[in-house]
C-alpha cells in the first residue's frame, strides 16, 4: 500500500483520545507508535502504554479498532509494544500544552540520558500561577501516571504527569 494510505490511517487515528486524559490524543501522548500495513494487507497499529500495567490499555485498543473499522478498514491488529519503553519525552509539544491547559503540570523534557542522584531535577511549575515553589503531597493522583502536588505560592493543589526516563 502507498505511503499516502498510511498517512490517511494516521490522520484517522490522530484524534483518538486517551481514556484517562480525554483532552489528550494517543498521538500527542506518544502512545501511538506506528501505523503500517502488514505483509497480508492487514493494518498494524503499535501502541506503547505509559507503563506496562496501564489499566486503560484495553480501552485504547478498542478505540483504535473502532475508529478504523468505522472507516471501512476490515482487518486491524493492535500490537502492544513495550520496548523501547514509553517516556515522558514522547509527549508532543502540543500534548504538553494540553496537559497544562487542563491544569496538569506537564513533565519537563529530559536533557540527558545520564542522571546522577535524584531523577527529579526541578519541581514542576504550578499550572495556575507558574511558580516553581511546589511540594509533592502524594506520589499517586487520579491516575497512576500522575502525582499530586501543591503550590506554596497560590496554595492550590494540582496533578503532575510523572517524569519517566527515556
Amino acid at each position: 500500500m502507498s505511503t499516502q494510505k498510511v498517512g490517511e490511517l494516521q490522520d484517522l487515528l490522530a484524534d483518538v483520545m486517551d481514556p484517562e486524559l480525554p483532552f489528550l490524543s494517543l498521538a500527542d501522548l506518544g502512545v501511538l507508535r506506528d501505523v503500517r500495513f502488514g505483509d497480508d494487507g492487514q493494518v498494524v497499529v503499535e501502541l506503547t502504554p505509559t507503563y506496562s500495567g496501564c489499566p486503560a490499555l484495553e480501552a485504547m485498543r478498542d478505540d483504535v479498532v473502532s475508529r478504523l473499522t468505522s472507516q471501512g478498514v476490515a482487518d486491524v491488529e493492535v500490537r502492544i509494544v513495550l520496548l523501547p519503553a514509553w517516556s515522558t519525552d514522547d509527549i508532543s509539544d502540543r500534548g504538553r500544552e494540553q496537559l497544562a491547559a487542563a491544569g496538569i503540570a506537564p513533565p519537563s523534557p529530559t536533557t540527558s540520558l545520564l542522571t546522577l542522584g535524584s531523577t527529579r531535577l526541578l519541581s514542576p511549575a504550578c499550572p495556575l500561577c507558574s511558580s516553581r515553589q511546589t511540594e509533592e503531597l502524594s506520589r499517586f493522583a487520579a491516575t497512576s501516571c500522575q502525582s499530586l502536588w501543591r503550590c506554596q505560592s497560590c496554595r492550590e493543589p494540582f496533578p503532575h504527569f510523572k517524569q519517566l526516563p527515556p
